[in-house]
């Protein structure tokens, strides 16, 4: 969001980037771009995203704006009713297919809830964009509503491979069910190097048990949520960095995750699935180590791999170095700044 906001913004566009406040949030750092936190009192549960989702079209509904952006399907329904009030038009950026994630579409329940929201709104978001073809596929299959293709990779920047003392192996990004920490972390007693976890989720406190459970809890170490700035110094330390994600629900995939750009930019080979976005990048830059077998014992394998085969590490390490030219912010801002432009 903050390369998005950053370049709308430096394109001449007044942009506000709408959030929660959180009792672990660090203090805002100053942007090219206006920022707003709401308060809440839940921060867990239906009530959390009821709330949340009230106090912001209460907050939209005194906002002067000529147009609205939703981001996911949880802030879809307040951006829905303001443009709809306000007559003016309204945007979807669709991260993944919320209601295909593990945690929606194994409890029957609350995916019923949610496909309901998606069927009354997106087929009325007629203006919006993915992350990759399957996922825009999808949505035309379901809803008939042609999105674009904004991939969300690194601003290009110049890169020096450090030294590296520790070869440590990093997780970045939200730690949610179906991400495979239940078979990563035990994998974990065979690997002879620390894993790092950079990120908070859902599935935090189960992460913790199963540390302890397995006897992790100098090897595998929590930062929680940290400043991207500071994210970018532990990626660029890394040796390893993982993409990771079970196999339960499309959204995991067709999923083509931040994380997997930020280690080609930073020089780090990582340990990535074999799903189909994730492939063909793969079969072109060759960056990547892929797995298709998530059980500890192959983790382990591909792990050791990466810190003990130096030629097949420096290859894919070099090559990510080549990779980043050809995938990054300055690409995709061209089709961002389109989009917008296309709208108004």
């Amino acid at each position: 969001m903050i390369r998005i906001c950053t370049s709308l913004s430096q394109a001449g566009y007044s942009v506000t980037l709408i959030g929660r406040r959180w009792s672990t949030s660090t203090p805002l750092v100053p942007r090219p771009f206006a920022q707003k936190r709401l308060f809440c009192f839940f921060s867990t549960g239906k009530l959390a995203y009821l709330e949340y989702n009230l106090r912001l079209l209460l907050y939209l509904l005194f906002k002067r704006t000529d147009a609205v952006c939703a981001i996911d399907l949880d802030t879809i329904l307040p951006f829905y009713i303001i443009s709809k009030l306000k007559g003016i038009p309204r945007a979807y950026d669709a991260h993944e297919l919320f209601c295909e994630m593990k945690e929606v579409v194994t409890r029957p329940a609350i995916y019923r809830t949610w496909k309901r929201v998606e069927k009354f709104t997106v087929p009325k978001f007629k203006h919006g964009y993915t992350v990759n073809d399957a996922i825009a596929r999808e949505f035309y299959r379901m809803y008939q509503v042609q999105y674009g293709i904004i991939r969300n990779v690194p601003v290009l920047q110049p890169v020096t491979i450090p030294e590296k003392p520790e070869k440590y192996i990093l997780y970045q990004g939200a730690v949610n069910e179906g991400r495979s920490f239940e078979t990563l972390i035990p994998a974990m007693k065979q690997v002879n190097a620390r894993l790092i976890i950079c990120g908070e989720g859902n599935f935090m406190q189960a992460a913790r048990q199963l540390v302890q459970d397995h006897g992790l809890t100098e090897k595998v170490i929590f930062r929680g949520l940290i400043l991207p700035e500071e994210l970018r110094q532990y990626t660029v330390q890394a040796w390893i960095g993982l993409t990771l994600f079970e196999n339960k629900g499309l959204s995991n995939y067709h999923s083509l995750a931040n994380r997997f750009f930020d280690y080609i930019h930073a020089g780090v080979p990582q340990l990535c699935v074999d799903y189909p976005a994730y492939r063909e990048i793969n079969n072109k830059y060759n960056i990547a180590v892929l797995i298709s077998d998530l059980r500890p014992e192959s983790l382990a394998e591909r792990l050791n791999e990466l810190l003990y085969n130096k030629k097949l590490y420096d290859q894919l390490q070099q090559n990510c170095l080549k990779a980043r030219e050809a995938i990054n912010w300055q690409q995709e801002e061209k089709k961002l700044l389109e989009f917008y432009k296309n709208i108004f």
